[in-house]
């Protein structure tokens, strides 16, 4: 919960990647609280106890969320989804606007490798922005489980990883009123 909040205010990239990691985490631990408390929260060092109450209350929240959506398995929590539609939203603004030269160019150099990622999976993405998130999250579980990762796509995640670092950089300014666009 504390790094969630910072990740939000932050760099929206990062936190809705530390979400999905969250959710993960969540299953791992088989939507049981007792794990989450003992493998997880009692991580948390220097939480006083009301803090320790609110990271378990905020926890315990995702872990009901996660079940009420049905999202045992796999998938994404509706509120993370949106948060991918927002930064979606924004990028389709930024590439209509000619002035977000340093923008546009990262885009393009991704184009290549978001066709070549979306030839390759077998799920169905709904816009460019899931994708690039679900290719450096597919990236990080592999080197996790010290699978070897090819040059192409470390290129491509790190092609990505510009990408989006940008629209993060966007997102936060357009969040605080300080993007002009047209």
């Amino acid at each position: 919960m504390i790094i969630a909040k910072q990740k939000r205010d932050e760099n929206i990239i990062e936190y809705i990647l530390y979400m999905w990691q969250i959710e993960d985490l969540i299953r791992a631990n088989n939507f049981n609280m007792k794990k989450i408390d003992q493998n997880i929260i009692s991580q948390y060092k220097n939480l006083d106890a009301d803090k320790t109450l609110e990271v378990r209350y905020w926890w315990e929240n995702l872990v009901e969320m996660m079940k009420n959506e049905k999202k045992e398995l796999s998938g994404h929590l509706q509120v993370n989804i949106n948060m991918v539609n927002d930064a979606n939203q924004l990028h389709i603004k930024l590439i209509k606007q000619p002035k977000e030269i340093s923008y546009i160019k990262a885009f393009q150099a991704a184009i290549p490798m978001i066709h070549d990622f979306e030839m390759k999976s077998a799920a169905p993405f709904y816009n460019d922005i899931e994708l690039c998130l679900t290719a450096i999250y597919s990236s990080y579980l592999l080197k996790l489980q010290k699978k070897e990762i090819s040059e192409a796509t470390t290129h491509a995640i790190k092609t990505f990883s510009r990408f989006l670092a940008i629209l993060a950089q966007k997102y936060k300014l357009d969040s605080e009123g300080k993007l002009e666009i047209d």
